[in-house]
């Protein structure tokens, strides 16, 4: 797969996903275009490369009405603006707590330039969506896209203001990050545990929520769709426990969490870095570690 590539999910029905080329890693960003009766698209990428997200929808002759982001994290909805002002009738809806940071992007994007550091250098500022193109989605919210319905599931444990959606025509689940990154090359799924807001419990929960959905298909924002299936969900939930537990034994060893932060990035697995790229790979390790920390602080708060 090349950056600007569309694939069509065999498995689904009218259900497309397009390669943004984020970061510079085959892959890794994907964006979803459904050509339903109202067509929708489903995570929009970084924004960096919003120019492939329409060149995709003029290939597959899709006019979005409706852009969901998943959750408010750049890389699923830095263009969301970009592709409102390509799209003038379109309408974002975003979990309520997102919803103010797509209308004024300032402090998402302080708080992303914090926590990336120099990987900024792959994003660029997003465009607002002006608020009265946006409306707030909480649980259970459906969204009509007139042959198929979208069901807004919350799955707060990645991010406060992240859904899943539930496509009841296909049976599939757009994830967002919610069972954490499937990568297709290893077979295996990844840790995603970003600060600021990563929480342990509400992530498994998360997971639980999904299982409990029991989906055909994964639709995956990072390295597209899979096959659902119940040894994936049993797998993410021990690998956020290790992952979280292996941070911990970390920090009680180490002088200061800097050192902890560059123990797990120097430590990255080979075939990772085949994969990812280096700098992607040890740069994605420092994010997740540093959100384990952060949920460690918290958890330890009286």
């Amino acid at each position: 797969m090349a950056a600007g590539d569309v694939t069509t999910v065999a498995e689904c029905t009218d259900l497309h996903y397009v390669d943004t080329g984020m970061y510079g890693t085959p892959g890794y960003g994907a964006v979803y275009v459904i050509d339903a009766d109202r067509p929708a698209v489903v995570d929009t990428g970084i924004g960096t490369h919003h120019d492939r997200v329409l060149d995709a929808l003029a290939e597959l002759g899709v006019e979005p009405e409706l852009i969901l982001p998943t959750h408010v994290h750049l890389d699923h909805a830095g263009g969301a603006g970009f592709l409102a002002e390509a799209f003038p009738d379109a309408e974002v809806r975003v979990h309520e707590i997102g919803l103010d940071h797509l209308v004024d992007p300032s402090r998402l994007v302080a708080g992303t330039k914090a926590a990336v550091g120099e990987q900024w250098e792959y994003y660029v500022d997003p465009e607002p969506v002006p608020a009265d193109r946006i409306a707030p989605l909480t649980d259970g919210d459906e969204v009509d896209l007139g042959d198929r319905t979208l069901t807004a599931h919350h799955a707060p444990g990645h991010a406060p203001h992240q859904v899943v959606f539930h496509d009841d025509r296909d049976d599939a689940v757009f994830t967002g990050d919610a069972v954490g990154i499937y990568v297709p090359a290893l077979d295996a799924v990844r840790q995603t545990t970003p600060p600021s807001q990563f929480d342990l419990d509400r992530a498994i929960a998360d997971v639980e929520t999904v299982a409990a959905l029991d989906p055909e298909t994964l639709c995956f924002p990072h390295f597209g769709a899979t096959t659902a299936s119940d040894s994936l969900f049993s797998g993410y939930k021990r690998t956020l426990v290790e992952w979280v537990e292996n941070v911990r034994r970390a920090r009680a060893e180490a002088t200061d969490d800097e050192s902890v932060v560059a123990s797990f990035a120097d430590a990255v697995d080979g075939d990772l870095i085949e994969v990812w790229g280096e700098e992607k790979a040890r740069a994605e390790e420092r994010l997740n570690t540093r959100g384990v920390l952060g949920y460690l602080d918290g958890a330890a708060e009286p």
